[in-house]
């Protein structure tokens, strides 16, 4: 985002478009073939597709709003003077909860996956001892800054997408039909357990709080930033598909449940998938990318969550005051995860509940008040009038309702 912009050229395209791909697709696609086992794969699929049109509505609905607005302007300031500022407190609590939570999941989810691969190489390390060491590492790196954290990224991004290539063509070279679409089964009720899905899928395709940068990297350019989001939208929805092919393909449905019952945690997968494909190289392959995903996924969240407390916090950006915010950024999910260590699936779970308001129905709210009081706005538009905005908040009404339930354990589950 830093890159250097000439003053007659705007970058390319790609760069927007890698950048949003990289913020959605993380440790949180590993959530998806544990959580979608009883829907299968024909409504998962459905349900997955649905939800990427919805929250592309959002992030579009946010670029346009925010063009409204000088280079730059974000959610509390969008937010608070269109919304007002209890709105603004609603919707920066869930930004925090979101954050938070999501934290303490790949604080979880590294130590699970950091002792499976200790194990593999004979070395017994717990999940706890390897999700503090691992946490303290990232935490340094959160510490020393924004370039520290994007040097680092680089080299998991160019790790995670190359041992995806890999890994991936090995895998959908083993998928067997019969199993991915589940015939013979004995449960032919799916469309009850996609309920469950719901939530989960919309805490996978996060991106929106990379569009002010966006905004910023284009020079307010909104056709290019839509661009942007709709090509690294539809990236990471291709890669998702092809993850829940290659494990649906791979992994007999009714084994699943026993991967729930580990916590739904990465290692569990990992371990179904490298006893059935008996591929030593796959295995070291899927252990490799699982591990370069949560990283990645970890820092970015992190560095976020460090921003926003920063900002909300008005801590100085000198080196006690850094040391601070990251104490304040790392302590609560470091200790939930010391004393919880398999809430990766609960935690994305509670993420999309409150991913909702921010992601969600604060972006539908926003352009509806946009556009009553800039009426005559001739910039970037999205096109279809109201109509998206009434499927958005209906999509946000309807996870809302489905979180609730299964909260109130209210709503079948297959995987338990």
């Amino acid at each position: 985002m830093e890159t250097a912009v000439s003053a007659s050229k705007l970058p390319s395209i790609l760069w927007g478009t890698l950048i949003i791909t990289g913020t959605v697709v993380g440790a949180g696609m590993f959530s998806l073939p544990v959580v979608m086992s009883g829907a299968w794969f024909s409504w998962s699929s459905a349900i997955l597709l649905f939800t990427w049109l919805c929250m592309l509505l959002s992030g579009l609905m946010f670029l346009e709003t925010s063009l409204h607005y000088p280079r730059g302007a974000g959610f509390d300031t969008l937010t608070r003077d269109l919304l007002g500022q209890r709105w603004n407190v609603l919707n920066g609590a869930s930004i925090l909860f979101v954050l938070g939570i999501l934290t303490y999941a790949y604080i979880s989810a590294s130590g699970a996956i950091l002792q499976h691969t200790f194990a593999a190489l004979a070395l017994p390390v717990s999940a706890r001892a390897a999700g503090l060491g691992f946490t303290l590492l990232v935490a340094l790196f959160v510490w020393l800054g924004t370039a520290a954290v994007s040097r680092v990224t680089l080299i998991f991004l160019g790790a995670k997408v190359i041992t995806f290539f890999l890994l991936f063509g090995g895998l959908l070279g083993h998928v067997r039909s019969a199993l991915l679409f589940d015939v013979g089964g004995t449960e032919s009720h799916y469309l009850r357990y996609g309920w469950m899905v719901i939530p989960f899928c919309l805490a996978s395709f996060g991106y929106h709080g990379n569009i002010s940068g966006l905004i910023e990297y284009y020079r307010g350019e909104g056709k290019k930033v839509a661009r942007c989001l709709l090509l690294g939208t539809v990236a990471a929805l291709m890669i998702y598909l092809v993850w829940i092919v290659g494990t649906m393909g791979n992994i007999p449905r009714v084994d699943f449940i026993a991967i729930a019952q580990r916590g739904g945690n990465i290692d569990a997968l990992v371990d179904a998938l490298g006893n059935l494909l008996q591929s030593a190289s796959l295995s070291v392959l899927l252990t490799v990318f699982s591990t370069f995903a949560v990283a990645s996924s970890f820092l970015g969240v992190t560095l976020g969550l460090f921003d926003y407390l920063a900002d909300l916090l008005k801590m100085d950006n000198g080196a006690t005051g850094r040391l601070k915010t990251t104490v304040i950024t790392f302590v609560v999910p470091l200790s939930a995860a010391l004393i919880w260590p398999n809430g990766f699936l609960v935690a994305i779970g509670y993420a999309g509940l409150a991913a909702t308001v921010w992601a969600v129905i604060t972006p539908a709210l926003l352009v509806w008040r946009a556009r009553q009081r800039f009426p005559h706005f001739q910039g970037w538009r999205l096109k279809g009038g109201n109509l998206p905005v009434l499927l958005v908040l209906l999509f946000a009404v309807l996870n809302i309702i489905v979180s609730l339930l299964s909260y109130a354990d209210l709503l079948p589950v297959y995987a338990r």
